[in-house]
């Protein structure tokens, strides 16, 4: 893609750092700059540098592993994959839309918070994505959620974006009742967020949806997300279902989530 970039990761602190805290140093011309991993807007400005830190050094394999527990949940279904019609939710500079088009889906629709991404994606992807909205879920006005649901998404995934903030629960549900009934869902999550002392709203969110009427799971997998700046491995659950019906607001109040 583009030239290597002077990447140093810090050389003391880090493992007292959690995963959302952790940042690498970028050497440039003028000195040195401290990026947080989760400081995208930066990232996505410098071209290769996401792919180099999270995918080059950190072994990041997570677009490969929800694209094939995805494909392998609608094997077991009379679907078609290559007939899937996906919105990409949290979709960054496009990694994961890149894998879904390799094998071959019909239609891609990219979701972003940020501008950063979308110009990202313009730069290293050009022409991946059949329409990409820079849109907060949180505060979707009428016109535009009509607009993003006139695309027909029969499919939602989402990678590497939930449970940090980057993706506020509102805003999985949002997308979620986007998704036409019995569409498809596969995102993945880090694997504190199944435990039950995690009392955050996300993952109270996601271990209430798995169980409930409204989601057919048929796809959980524990894997290596990828590696930590000190090199020990990061493990997340990968989910796929079916989506039976969407989540009312009144289903989320009384399980204490949302307001």
């Amino acid at each position: 893609m583009s030239k290597r970039h002077r990447v140093q990761f810090p050389k003391s602190e880090s493992s007292s750092l959690n995963q959302d805290e952790a940042y690498f140093y970028l050497q440039e011309s003028g000195g040195q700059r401290k990026i947080r991993f989760h400081d995208y807007n930066e990232i996505y400005q410098v071209q290769g540098l996401y792919e180099q830190v999270f995918y080059d050094r950190l072994k990041c394999i997570s677009p490969v592993k929800v694209t094939t527990i995805l494909k392998s949940s609608v094997k077991q279904s009379q679907d078609n994959f290559t007939e899937l019609r996906v919105l990409d939710l949290g979709a960054g500079n496009g990694i994961m839309g890149e894998e879904l088009k390799k094998h071959g889906i019909s239609r891609l629709i990219g979701v972003d918070i940020i501008q950063e991404a979308y110009e990202a994606t313009v730069r290293d992807r050009p022409g991946l994505y059949d329409a990409y909205y820079i849109e907060d879920f949180t505060n979707l006005d009428k016109d535009k959620k009509e607009d993003i649901a006139s695309w027909q998404c029969d499919c939602m995934v989402t990678v590497a974006a939930l449970g940090f903030g980057d993706i506020p629960t509102r805003a999985f549900i949002e997308a979620y009742n986007i998704i036409q009934a019995e569409g498809w869902i596969a995102f993945n999550i880090k694997e504190s967020f199944f435990d039950n002392s995690d009392e955050s709203g996300f993952s109270k969110m996601i271990r209430e949806l798995i169980f409930s009427k409204y989601l057919d799971v048929y796809h959980i997998e524990r894997y290596r997300h990828r590696l930590s700046i000190e090199g020990e491995p990061l493990y997340y659950f990968a989910i796929a279902g079916r989506k039976k019906a969407g989540v009312p607001e009144d289903f989320l109040k009384s399980k204490g989530i949302m307001a």
